[in-house]
């Protein structure tokens, strides 16, 4: 059985029965309905300059990880327990680290400290690429680790959240919340807001007291529907949108919404259908559905802006915002830029012909990109 997310990895499902078992893939089996055929690709044009200016690689990336803009520098992990910092307009490599061993998610970073998670469920932590500690987690963890305010936080698959200590790993605190009895093994909702910590539970976007994990609202996204627990998952899923205090995520498959995280009112939400989390700036969200429509909302109010269908079933990234570019990569490793006012196309690039693994990333003024094959390659828009 498989089902298609980025047009690489299905969605995982984890049950929560005492320790965390993987128990289900969900989708089409191989003798059900062919897959949809994806769209023919228009004739190419070039209304938007932009450049290569250095591709390097990584480990191949075998489970979906999450490189970081930090400080200046592209942070990322490859899926056999490499790190690495690079300078993001040559691409050379700052420093360089390893776990040892394979890793579940990946990577967190203030600049200074990073932390990772490997499938033997070790918290792992560097400086400058050298280990500082590691800790073992009682539950996988697929959503990268946070680190910022001298500490490294953690989202368990447990539905755990916990707080270490970046200098010494010493737990600080744990808590966990009571949730639906299957989640995805897809990287969630992780991030701080002024002296809030913000995590996704389920459907609800939680802040929480970083110093001892207290809850301090809960604005609920979206709500368990259905007659099953797979109907009824409603996961925030990453990446999100950040304007200040307003954070816009999207519900697995549900819905997408916009909280003012100061408060934890909720501001709006409407129904969407995908699996790939938003992006967008100021005045706008762009996300991709799973059928590979990439739509555009009126960030204020979440009103449909536009919709285009060029590039269904063409197994999408989420998207980024990037100037006037709407910028998403493709299970062929191609990389589309549309217009953010009308979608329309703008330009095309190809990588290295496999699946772009992760939304494309803004880094200084370079824009990052990378494959399943472990192909890390740095564009200039112009």
């Amino acid at each position: 059985m498989t089902y298609s997310v980025n047009g690489e990895y299905p969605p995982l499902l984890w049950a929560r029965v005492g320790a965390l078992a993987l128990v289900a893939l969900i989708g089409a089996c191989s003798s059900g309905p062919e897959k949809p055929k994806p769209t023919e690709l228009e004739a190419a044009v070039s209304l938007l300059g932009v450049r290569q200016i250095w591709t390097t690689r990584t480990a191949e990336i075998q489970t979906p990880m999450s490189p970081i803009a930090v400080g200046g520098r592209l942070v990322i992990a490859g899926s056999d327990g490499s790190v690495a910092a690079l300078d993001p307009d040559t691409g050379n490599a700052i420093w360089k680290g390893g776990a040892g061993e394979p890793v579940s998610a990946g990577v967190g970073s203030d600049g200074r400290i990073a932390a990772l998670v490997t499938r033997q469920n070790q918290l792992v932590v560097f400086e400058a690429g050298k280990e500082l500690w590691r800790q073992r987690l009682s539950s996988q963890v697929v959503t990268a680790p946070l680190v910022a305010g001298g500490r490294v936080f953690v989202l368990a698959g447990d539905r755990t959240a916990s707080a270490y200590d970046a200098a010494s790993g010493h737990r600080l605190w744990s808590i966990a919340r009571p949730g639906d009895p299957l989640l995805l093994r897809q990287p969630g909702i992780l991030t701080a807001v002024g002296d809030t910590l913000v995590a996704g539970f389920s459907g609800r976007l939680i802040g929480l007291n970083p110093s001892n994990g207290s809850t301090r609202w809960e604005a609920p996204i979206a709500s368990p529907r259905g007659t099953n627990d797979i109907e009824r998952l409603v996961d925030l899923v990453g990446p999100f949108s950040r304007e200040g205090n307003s954070i816009c995520v999207r519900a697995f498959q549900t819905a997408i919404g916009c909280v003012d995280a100061s408060r934890g009112n909720v501001q709006w939400t409407r129904s969407a259908t995908g699996f790939a989390g938003i992006h967008g700036n100021d005045t706008t969200l762009f996300g991709t559905e799973s059928d590979g429509r990439v739509i555009a909302w009126r960030r204020q109010s979440g009103e449909r802006l536009w919709s285009v269908d060029r590039l269904k079933h063409r197994g999408l990234t989420a998207p980024l915002a990037l100037g006037r570019s709407v910028v998403v990569g493709d299970s062929a490793g191609m990389v589309h830029f549309l217009s953010r006012d009308d979608g329309t196309l703008l330009n095309r690039l190809s990588t290295d012909g496999s699946p772009i693994v992760v939304a494309p990333l803004r880094v200084g003024e370079t824009l990052v990109v990378v494959t399943r094959n472990g192909g890390v390659f740095g564009f200039r828009p112009q």
